[in-house]
């Protein structure tokens, strides 16, 4: 039995209908979106190794061996590319103050932190394929899930300044055509943004003397990625670790909704019963790459946008994609190309994009209607907040937590915390009865 089934004629999609999963259009058109699918996710993918430090062409060969996994834990079912996780910038720079690593020892101590993270993730994977995921939404509602994810992207702006201040002018306009092609262009080319403003940038930074291409000209075509070994015997790596694990939440938070959007859209809620796999195959792909010099990995919504505008969600695009990515991974040459992109330019793109996570979490609490006036969920938002962007840290010896730990660890405890008391109260005090209450902004006490 074959693989896919041939969706009508092999080469277009009637109005109304989509090319499920299971099905493909004729393999020209199938290779044509695959193309489509790599170049949806190469603007982001390579954006995270080179403002973390790790090695372009190893993330790159991670993203497409961990996209090959996915698609064969999820049992050919689910769509999916997995690049490279923004949520995981925040703690590998920290291991180098805030700042892109510079030695080999920082890497392979992040790739510690990595590949917890991987196993993690994995292990709850296992935990909600075996019992649903009500627990998740019980752990984290909206209103903590969009806190966790927004800290996580607004801990990050003094990184986008940094970058952003060396070369101001080369930002500025690199900023400014990310936001113009957003505005300007509708479907895919609108939401690859990113990446068309990082081409901008980086032909301006060319044509006026910005870059030095004599690296370029020495790599070779074809070799083997830079390899990274995670130090797993080392103490002071697994200090780290704690700044990690906050990222699971994230990973789970865009997991278990890229199912439930595919879901939606190919109008087949069975779908839905992947959700532990994709969880699983995320995991274990993120611990592989993690063990071996790679960046942890995402679902990635770029890749969506590319479904929703070509109405094709077949997986057999996606094995084309994660095969290009593989076979790019062994060409040096576009590392070093990638690795010759100025600061100005990070600094233009960071700025838009840092604030871009931050709204994502945001938009959960639009799309779920979070109630604010609810001082529960005003402090469970503001308290995290503050702590991520302020930067706050605690340290016992080697051991540290950094400001994406506590927040996260804010929101959670606060929320649930505070819930709990406010229960407590509505069942009566001294008297028996409910003791109203007035929240800072005139809302509820709870």
């Amino acid at each position: 039995m074959p693989l896919w089934k041939i969706h009508g004629d092999g080469r277009t999609v009637a109005p109304g209908q989509v090319v499920a999963p299971d099905e493909r259009l004729n393999w020209p058109a199938t290779i044509a979106i695959g193309a489509q699918h790599v170049v949806a996710m190469f603007g982001a993918t390579f954006l995270v190794p080179i403002i973390t430090g790790f090695p372009v062409s190893t993330t790159l060969l991670f993203s497409g061996v961990g996209t090959l996994l996915f698609l064969l834990l999820t049992r050919n079912r689910l769509p999916s590319y997995l690049g490279s996780s923004f949520a995981f910038i925040a703690p590998i720079t920290a291991v180098n103050s805030g700042k892109a690593l510079e030695t080999g020892e920082q890497i392979a101590q992040a790739l510690v932190g990595v590949a917890a993270a991987g196993v993690l993730l994995a292990a709850i994977g296992f935990l909600v394929q075996a019992v649903g995921t009500g627990w998740i939404d019980k752990l984290m509602p909206p209103v903590v899930a969009g806190s966790i994810v927004a800290l996580i992207g607004f801990n990050l702006a003094p990184a986008a300044w940094n970058n952003y201040k060396l070369q101001p002018e080369l930002a500025t306009v690199t900023l400014a055509a990310v936001v113009l092609f957003s505005v300007l262009f509708r479907g895919f080319l609108g939401r690859i943004s990113i990446f068309l403003g990082v081409i901008v940038g980086y032909v301006i930074a060319a044509v006026t003397g910005q870059i030095d291409f004599s690296a370029v000209a020495d790599a070779a075509w074809i070799g083997l990625p830079e390899f990274h070994l995670a130090s797993f015997a080392d103490p002071s790596a697994w200090a780290l670790v704690p700044m990690f694990l906050p990222v699971v939440l994230v990973l789970i938070a865009e997991n278990v909704g890229h199912v439930r959007g595919v879901a939606t859209m190919t109008e087949d809620p069975a779908i839905n019963k992947h959700t532990g796999r994709a969880l699983i195959a995320d995991g274990l792909a993120t611990t592989i790459a993690g063990s071996f010099g790679g960046s942890g990995t995402t679902t990635y919504g770029e890749n969506i946008g590319v479904m929703a505008a070509t109405r094709v969600y077949s997986t057999a695009a996606y094995w084309v994609a994660g095969t290009v990515a593989i076979l790019l991974a062994f060409s040096p040459k576009v590392g070093v190309i990638f690795n010759t992109i100025p600061p100005g330019v990070l600094g233009g793109v960071t700025t838009a994009l840092y604030g871009l996570i931050g709204v994502i979490g945001i938009k959960i609490w639009v799309d779920n209607r979070v109630d604010f006036s609810r001082p529960v969920n005003q402090y469970t938002v503001a308290v995290s907040f503050v702590i991520a962007i302020a930067g706050f840290a605690m340290s016992w010896g080697a051991f540290q937590l950094g400001a994406i730990v506590l927040g996260t660890v804010a929101a959670l405890v606060i929320y649930h915390l505070g819930n709990a008391v406010a229960r407590w109260r509505q069942t009566g005090a001294d008297d028996g009865g409910p003791i109203p209450a007035v929240g800072p902004l005139g809302g509820d006490p709870a």
